[in-house]
């Protein structure tokens, strides 16, 4: 990208983080803002999670006060995917405002989900995940809104729909909008290298003849394609030819790929009516894929039988595509090509450490800074990123390290590439490259008790395999899981596995110790991984209770938890003299 349109996006970065800073914590103007920002979440514990961060962040005054900020969870029972959340989402929003929702603008972000590859964020959600700028700090909700602020006042009533865990940045002219005012859909697009393609959603645009990529342009969509091969975008005319040099893109060859979408209110609401014609849904819907595939001329039916990027496939599903293939066809897919623009995931830890502490695309776009609001996180942290945090002067981060909502004690070092988050780490540690470690509040025997979880960066949380037979094929830092219990004195126990007997994966795995303080449980539980990466032996605490990831989540202490960031965010902002 040149650097001509890498100052452009970070001007415009600029403006939409001054837009959002001047409404946080003063009333909105009907029109100036969203009427409801609704967030998804995936059980009746995450919405209540959710719900009083959401409540404590309006109280601190991070957020725009006179909206309507709801959180909405999933029926219990099977996954419904982010488009079952979509369709169940607008129901709850039609019971709460009745007729008055078809003169209202809602941004919808899902936000649902155990964040099995983000685990720092599995307690309290990852759209609360921190970002290093903002005075008070940002997290993703905020960036998120940030990011569009200017579409409310340019937009039909109606619903725009948005996942937590990304980011577009993007640049247009600056007399141009971008507008959400024609019928049906209207997504928009980012040029991303046909490998990208192939993860994505990709659009068909209609032919059109050019010389040149301005930075914005209104297109008609004639067809969607979810995930598709290389050969498919080709065969289907999604590939274009870069001729004249786009703006963020060095490929000759190049599609657009998604992001988020806006329907307008008719739209919603005859999906709505699906939705009652189909009583309780027993599958994942996608809200790209078996939404968006079916819009367009060119749509046909032929992906609803295609379950290859299913996670799991049910009896139903095939079926309930169809109904919504026959209902959405015809409907229009208006397509606003966003020429100079960037996606960036930021859903897997490798990821947030890259983005924050390597990316400096990313970091001079978005301005971010190595520390924000933390005390005694200085100029000799080079190449890391403190944030929410407070560290002794004589503690030393190493180059591609995270560190956020901890404390950080006399002489502690962290080694590179690492992620230690809502941890009180006592004097002297030393936490290895590498290493994920994170403190969960959680209530165990009627008590407050804490448990420290450790893995390694690359570690595969999602991997299962169907029996403790074949622990060696889970993989903790790159050592099989066998090996590391006779690490521990525990190759004689049969270990424990939370949840589905049937599947057994480090996220199921019980390893951690259950401590009675925040820094005992770091401690131990450093011990542990220490004694593994050298060889050496080294036992959980005598008579302690093992926890797993999931146990954790089903019984975190949420109060605790954020009482436990309200006293961080006092003692900082006395040491910071605010």
């Amino acid at each position: 990208m040149s650097q001509a349109c890498s100052r452009k996006l970070q001007t415009a970065t600029r403006e939409k983080l001054r837009r959002l800073n001047s409404l946080r914590g003063r009333e909105v103007l009907p029109g100036e803002f969203w009427d409801v920002v609704a967030v998804t979440a995936v059980d009746g514990s995450q919405r209540e999670a959710y719900e009083l961060q959401i409540r404590e962040k309006v109280e601190r005054k991070e957020l725009p006060v006179g909206v309507q900020y709801k959180v909405f969870s999933d029926p219990p029972g099977c996954k419904i995917g982010n488009g079952g959340s979509t369709l169940y989402a607008l129901q709850h929003l039609n019971d709460i405002y009745g007729k008055a929702l078809s003169n209202m603008r809602v941004i919808l972000i899902h936000a649902g989900g155990f964040s099995q590859r983000m685990p720092s964020a599995s307690a309290l959600g990852k759209i609360f995940m921190p970002l290093p700028l903002g005075n008070p700090i940002y997290q993703m909700l905020e960036f998120k809104l940030a990011m569009y602020v200017d579409f409310p006042s340019q937009m039909k009533p109606g619903f725009l729909v948005t996942c937590a865990d990304d980011i577009e940045l993007y640049s247009i002219p600056e007399e141009e909008r971008v507008s959400f005012d024609k019928p049906g859909f209207t997504a928009l697009a980012h040029p991303s290298p046909l490998s990208v393609g192939t993860t994505h959603g990709v659009f068909v645009l209609e032919p059109r003849e050019r010389s040149s990529y301005p930075e914005m342009e209104n297109a008609s969509c004639l067809c969607f394609l979810h995930k598709p091969s290389i050969d498919k975008m080709r065969d289907s005319g999604a590939v274009c030819a870069n001729q004249n040099g786009l703006f963020s893109m060095s490929d000759i060859e190049f599609v657009y790929t998604d992001s988020t979408y806006y329907m307008d209110f008719k739209t919603a609401k005859s999906l709505l009516n699906l939705l009652n014609e189909l009583g309780p849904l027993n599958c994942e819907i996608d809200a790209y894929g078996d939404f968006l595939q079916a819009l367009g001329p060119k749509a046909t039916m032929e992906y609803t039988k295609n379950t290859a990027n299913v996670t799991k496939e049910e009896s139903g599903l095939v079926e309930i595509r169809q109904k919504i293939f026959h209902l959405l066809k015809g409907t229009p897919l208006n397509v606003i090509l966003l020429n100079n623009s960037k996606f960036y995931h930021i859903g897997t830890t490798s990821e947030y450490l890259f983005h924050l502490t390597e990316d400096e695309a990313f970091r001079g776009e978005l301005d971010l800074l190595s520390s924000a609001f933390s005390v005694n996180a200085n100029e000799n942290f080079s190449g890391c990123c403190i944030m929410y945090s407070v560290l002794d002067p004589s503690c030393s981060v190493e180059a591609g390290s995270v560190v956020e909502y901890s404390r950080l004690e006399t002489g502690v070092s962290v080694g590179g590439g690492s992620i230690i988050s809502s941890c009180w780490v006592s004097p002297g540690l030393c936490v290895p490259a590498g290493a994920f470690m994170h403190t969960l509040c959680v209530t165990h025997q009627k008590q407050i008790s804490f448990v420290t979880v450790f893995f390694g960066i690359e570690d595969n949380l999602k991997q299962s395999v169907a029996s403790p037979t074949y622990l060696e094929e889970l993989k903790l830092f790159g050592l099989d899981l066998a090996k590391c219990l006779s690490h521990w004195g525990m190759e004689n126990e049969r270990l424990r596995f939370s949840g589905d007997a049937s599947s057994c994966s480090l996220w199921n795995a019980c390893l951690f110790p259950v401590c009675s303080e925040q820094q005992s449980s770091f401690s131990a539980s450093l011990r542990m991984l220490q004694a593994i990466l050298s060889g050496s032996t080294s036992p959980p605490p005598r008579d302690a209770a093992l926890m797993s990831m999931q146990d954790c989540l089903q019984r975190k202490n949420l109060e605790e938890m954020l009482k436990l960031k309200r006293r961080l965010h006092h003692d900082i902002n006395v040491q910071l003299g605010m």
